[in-house]
């Protein structure tokens, strides 16, 4: 052996493949490390998957918990201002989205032909505002509200809003969606306050009329139903906003103006369907 290693290109090349058999178990040991990292990753993300699907089973057993509880029970009427309330909510809200619908219908003709670009996106939040107007349309024929008296002009000053600040720029319609859809998500939260905090009725077991029970923990089906609506669609008109904003709302000339004065003409828009 000693007399192997005396011969230069022997000592050499023992030396690099004492090298190679070094770079071997290096390889081997970041391997392992890597594959040591991924493992933890993977029990990491299978941990919070596993969360995950444990908070919403929590939330399917108590929503089926509460719809159980709400079949036993017959709630007492609504007070005439309680009443008055879920009218305006429902005159309002299908005002202001038929007037959304007609404002994006607005843009669209101003905006396609020359932006397609911007097609898919207009579509995608046009769609969703005809679906809130249609549901809308259908919750005021069932509970008999009588829609704004002021409806022939919303529909001609929406989409004359769309058109206008469509044809100023691509900007100036992303502003005016902003300040929209500002207004009306803060106007949905302030309803679903409301419907939260003062629509809680006493309720009387089907089988034991007995069994009064004085602000129960939970609500009517047609609260319910009406919360989830408005909860889904202002979600929605945030998720527009967002959009407004991804496309360059800010860069609008000049937009506090633009974004302020939509804004007030929304919330005008708002007081006026509350009683006209």
């Amino acid at each position: 052996m000693f007399f192997f290693l005396r011969s230069p290109s022997a000592a050499a090349s023992f030396a690099a493949s004492s090298a190679a058999i070094r770079a071997v178990f290096s390889a081997n040991s970041s391997l392992k490390t890597s594959f040591s990292t991924l493992s933890q990753l993977s029990n990491s993300l299978q941990n919070e998957k596993n969360e995950k699907l444990n908070q919403v089973s929590q939330e399917s057993i108590q929503k089926e918990q509460k719809q159980v509880k709400k079949e036993k029970y017959v709630f007492a009427q609504l007070n005439e201002k309680q009443k008055e309330f879920l009218d305006e909510v429902i005159r309002v809200d299908q005002a202001g989205e038929l007037g959304a619908n007609y404002i994006y219908q607005g843009q669209i003709f101003a905006l396609v032909h020359k932006r397609p670009e911007l097609k898919e996106t207009l579509n995608h939040m046009w769609e969703q505002e005809v679906h809130h107007h249609n549901t809308f349309n259908q919750l005021q024929v069932r509970r008999r509200v009588r829609p704004s008296l002021l409806t022939p002009l919303w529909k001609v000053g929406a989409i004359g809003l769309g058109y206008v600040t469509g044809s100023i720029s691509k900007e100036a319609a992303m502003a005016c969606t902003v300040a929209v859809e500002t207004v009306i998500g803060g106007h949905y939260n302030d309803q679903l306050r409301t419907l939260m905090k003062e629509f809680t009725v006493d309720a009387i077991e089907k089988d034991n009329t007995s069994n009064l029970i004085k602000n129960p923990d939970f609500q009517s089906s047609e609260i319910e139903h009406l919360k989830e609506i408005i909860k889904e669609f202002r979600d929605q008109e945030l998720e527009h906003l967002d959009i407004a904003i991804e496309n360059d709302a800010e860069s609008a000339v000049p937009y506090w103006l633009i974004t302020d004065v939509i804004k007030l003409i929304c919330k005008s828009a708002i007081l006026t369907c509350e009683k006209i």
